[in-house]
């Protein structure tokens, strides 16, 4: 396969028509077209439609995948819920990421090329895994943006001295372990930011500190909501959600210390990496240690059954010899190494050398087994 492209859009907030699906047919025939998805593959060729276009017109996500190392992740959000001017904390250049105004929405668009991502991939689990990020943004859980931060960090983007963009990363999510993975962001620099934890209550608030708060709120304020769930408003949940998150972070701010740099975790991320590699080289050595083990192990019962044959061996090496098959001459010269270690071990070797001797003379024509023989001498 020459190359690989791999597209997929997800509709979440409304599904597609009939008549959607047709105008999406007409950009391919081969393409899986559902009431919420479009995904097609490529292996000769490219992809008629545009991207930017079909999000703007029907889509929420989109992911796509090339197996010359570029990735891409678009996501669509009501801008009445993002909070552009907080985000700019996060996304402070255009190395990565950018924002566009598309009508009464925004979309995010988070790209990286030139990428070794190792074992090959189809792309088609990745927009299912990544997809709870969108409701968790809408919800109120910025911790994608610190991730996108952390690729402009590795491409150097970033000046040594600036700070993280909120206090921490960690513990993460399944989706956010997920692009991470996705766009090889350095795993030693991941982990290094979720050494703290987010100032956000990141598994969610507890529920009886939800329920007081829900139950501060004004009647006017309850059966606003509450009409917007009755008239089937998509993003009302997720609003709520971010509405109790930033309640609870206001009441139970504490002092902040000094923010991480950027520098502090690149050294951070240094450190971590040191410490994987000792633990990976003595896991290595260890096993290596257990390995050579089994192997005297074997090596000693091999040798001891030799002993108990006696002469038989010898003729079992005459008999793989006249095989005249590299698989006789491998277990001759096998059996040849074993007979020597016993012959050590018992103090025969000169014996031994008389009788490897003879056995060069008598087959001095196969060039292959005495290249074998080399290296017993």
């Amino acid at each position: 396969m020459s190359e690989y492209q791999y597209y997929e859009f997800q509709a979440i907030d409304r599904p597609l028509s009939d008549a959607d699906r047709r105008a999406l047919r007409d950009l391919s025939s081969r393409a899986r077209i559902t009431a919420t998805s479009f995904t097609n593959s490529y292996e000769w060729g490219d992809f008629k439609g545009d991207p930017n276009e079909l999000m703007e017109r029907w889509f929420d996500l989109h992911l796509y995948l090339a197996n010359w190392g570029s990735r891409r992740l678009m996501m669509k959000l009501p801008t009445r819920l993002v909070d552009r001017d907080r985000l700019g904390t996060f996304l402070r250049n255009d190395e990565h990421s950018m924002f566009r105004i598309a009508g009464e929405n925004v979309i995010l668009s988070i790209w990286r090329d030139e990428l070794e991502p190792g074992d090959w991939d189809d792309g088609e689990s990745w927009l299912a895994i990544l997809s709870p990020l969108r409701d968790d943004v809408l919800a109120g859980d910025l911790r994608l943006f610190y991730l996108i931060w952390l690729m402009d960090v590795e491409a150097e983007a970033v000046g040594p001295d600036e700070p993280e963009p909120m206090p921490g990363l960690g513990p993460l999510t399944e989706a956010l372990e997920a692009f991470a993975e996705f766009f090889c962001i350095n795993q030693d620099l991941v982990r290094a930011a979720a050494d703290q934890g987010a100032a956000a209550a990141l598994d969610g608030v507890p529920p009886e500190a939800a329920e007081r708060i829900v139950a501060a709120m004004s009647d006017v304020e309850k059966t606003g909501l509450l009409m917007r769930v009755f008239k089937g408003e998509p993003h009302v949940p997720a609003e709520l959600r971010a509405l109790v998150r930033a309640h609870s972070e206001r009441q139970t701010a504490t002092p902040s210390g000094v923010p991480r740099t950027a520098a502090d975790l690149l050294t951070r991320a240094r450190e971590i990496r040191l410490a994987r590699e000792r633990a990976e080289a003595e896991r290595a050595e260890a096993q290596r240690r257990l390995e050579a083990e089994a192997a005297e192990k074997a090596r000693e019962l091999r040798l001891m059954a030799i002993r108990q044959r006696g002469e038989s061996v010898w003729r079992d090496v005459e008999d793989e010899i006249m095989r005249r098959n590299p698989a006789g001459y491998d277990k001759a010269t096998a059996l040849l190494s074993d007979l020597q270690a016993l012959a050590e071990k018992q103090g025969s070797v000169e014996e031994f050398r008389l009788r490897l001797q003879s056995i060069r003379e008598r087959h001095a024509g196969k060039g292959r087994f005495i290249e074998r023989l080399e290296a017993l001498e």
